[in-house]
């Protein structure tokens, strides 16, 4: 299948990041979000983000001009349609999720490819919202997209192998590194970093150290290039909690139990880097 535009819901971090690299790399995008506003800080991050590789040297001011001319705006779903590839990006919520695949099911063309850049719902979940779940697939970017090389290409219960191998020759088109993995909660990335985190946090609660000798330990121990507690408040907490929620209903075990005190601070609106404070300030 010989893709050439992207369709990107969602404007945040994740959706804004894929909307650049799909553009850097030549491919025509439509992004697509709920308010304007939106969808104006997305092309701001996008224009920043090439600044930074320009200073770099990693880029220049005529790639930055190619490809802010390959993005497109809307606040229609409906232009998901138009899209080869659909790449959800919207909120790790569930129900959300769903409702956005019904409707893609409707709108776009039976060949197309709906991927999800969920973290850790399941893709046969999402599927089973379409009459053709053999080509729907995750594609689980990390974060900041431009800048992390791996994707995990997620394959459901029915994603068929030309799917995979259609997003696999996608995700190196796009200068990252794919990996293949099944549909299990938290895939392999979630399911091994976000216990982490979360027992970071207990050991916060537990007086065991502060913070930033929990990072510290992790960093100079481990050589992790950021300390968990720091890496959270850049993912999110409740993008955090949202994970570990998952892991547990889906493993049913209790190692995966969110800590109280991360729920406490989703629940504060401590949210990280942006919220403006989580375990550090900002």
């Amino acid at each position: 299948m010989d893709i050439k535009t992207f369709a990107v819901i969602g404007a945040g971090t994740m959706g804004n990041g894929i909307a650049h690299i799909a553009a850097a790399s030549g491919f025509d995008v439509i992004l697509i979000d709920i308010k304007q506003e939106f969808l104006d800080r997305a092309l701001k991050t996008i224009a920043g983000n090439f600044d930074r590789q320009i200073k770099k040297s990693a880029a220049t001011e005529a790639d930055k001009a190619a490809a802010l001319s390959h993005i497109r705006t809307s606040l229609n779903l409906d232009d998901a349609a138009n899209g080869c590839i659909v790449v959800e990006a919207a909120i790790e919520c569930e129900q959300t999720k769903k409702e956005i695949f019904k409707r893609l099911n409707e709108i776009c063309g039976p060949e197309d490819i709906l991927a999800s850049n969920t973290s850790s719902i399941s893709i046969t979940t999402l599927a089973a919202c379409t009459n053709r779940p053999g080509t729907v697939i995750g594609m689980h970017f990390m974060n900041p997209v431009p800048m992390m090389k791996l994707v995990e290409v997620v394959k459901g219960q029915a994603t068929s192998d030309e799917t995979v191998a259609t997003v696999v020759a996608l995700a190196e088109k796009l200068g990252k590194t794919p990996v293949v993995v099944n549909d299990y909660p938290g895939f392999v990335a979630n399911r091994i970093l976000m216990p982490m985190i979360n027992e970071a946090v207990y050991c916060l609660m537990e007086g065991v150290a502060g913070a930033e000798a929990i990072d510290t330990v992790m960093k100079l121990g481990m050589a992790h290039p950021m300390g968990p507690l720091a890496l959270a408040d850049l993912i999110g907490l409740d993008v955090c909690l949202a994970i570990m929620e998952v892991l547990h209903s889906g493993l049913g075990d209790s190692k995966y139990r969110p800590c109280p005190l991360l729920r406490r601070m989703v629940a504060a609106g401590q949210l990280g880097r942006k919220s403006g404070k989580g375990f550090y300030s900002y």
